[in-house]
């Protein structure tokens, strides 16, 4: 009987430490940085799983996957490169839409007041405009977007910084090594930047619907898949959607 109680507590210890050290690896868009730390601590109230963050350009990401990274979950700035995984077979579903990004002008200097009207880029006193590169970055190419319709790019081409991912290109506005740029607007709402500067919404209707989907990839198969599937259900909860509302996404 003794030896029956003992086997039986040491067998759910054992149970309990795989809990504890259960861990997924989530691929993260840049713009969702923040977002999703404060969406993984709000999650980890009630799992015990760990959670990985790999923040990056979604194309860059896309690509890494393709070539086997190890990620369990992908949460891209677009729909199309999550697409592409899936139907090159590196999902398990096809893509769903969790949320709508939405595109801001935002500078860290005091003499430079940023609106809706683009023409601010012209000034002289403006000579480096940050931007994600558009061949990787969605809000990038949401910013070359937008320029061109006002047709503003082949004026302010030469002005443009490009950085590898909306954190980078964001990294430059905040340090003034940029005098403006294009962000996403869950970066200034973030705790780290949301008092830094002035900035401005740019009009949704000026630019495609940046809609963000995530894709449970194969490789949680080979992990954990149990608690890749609870994360990735997580992100459609309504304590998600909350949370994305507050980085200022749109939800349905």
């Amino acid at each position: 009987m003794k030896k029956s109680l003992v086997s039986f507590i040491f067998c759910l210890f054992l149970f309990v430490c795989g809990l504890a050290q259960t861990k997924i690896t989530v691929a993260v868009a840049a713009n969702m940085q923040y977002t999703m730390e404060a969406v993984r601590d709000e999650f980890k109230k009630t799992d015990r799983t760990g959670i990985e963050l790999i923040v990056g350009a979604s194309g860059n990401l896309a690509q890494q996957i393709m070539q086997g990274a190890p990620f369990d979950i992908f949460l891209s700035a677009d729909t199309s490169y999550p697409a592409r995984l899936y139907e090159n077979h590196f999902a398990l579903e096809a893509p769903k839409v969790y949320a709508q990004g939405l595109l801001v002008l935002w500078t860290t200097k005091k003499n430079i007041h940023p609106g809706e009207d683009l023409k601010i880029l012209l000034n002289e006193e403006i000579k480096h405009i940050a931007i994600a590169n558009p061949q990787i970055a969605p809000y990038g190419a949401s910013a070359v977007f937008i320029l061109k319709k006002y047709d503003l790019f082949e004026r302010v081409k030469s002005k443009l910084v490009m950085g590898e991912s909306i954190t980078q290109s964001s990294q430059y506005i905040a340090t003034q090594a940029a005098d403006i740029g294009f962000t996403a607007k869950s970066i200034v709402l973030s705790d780290k930047t949301k008092d830094k500067g002035q900035w401005s919404e740019l009009n949704k209707a000026d630019y495609p619907p940046i809609l963000q989907a995530v894709v449970l990839l194969k490789h949680a198969q080979l992990s954990n898949s149990a608690a890749a599937n609870r994360f990735y259900q997580f992100l459609f909860s309504e304590q998600a959607k909350n949370i994305f509302k507050k980085f200022g996404y749109l939800v349905q």
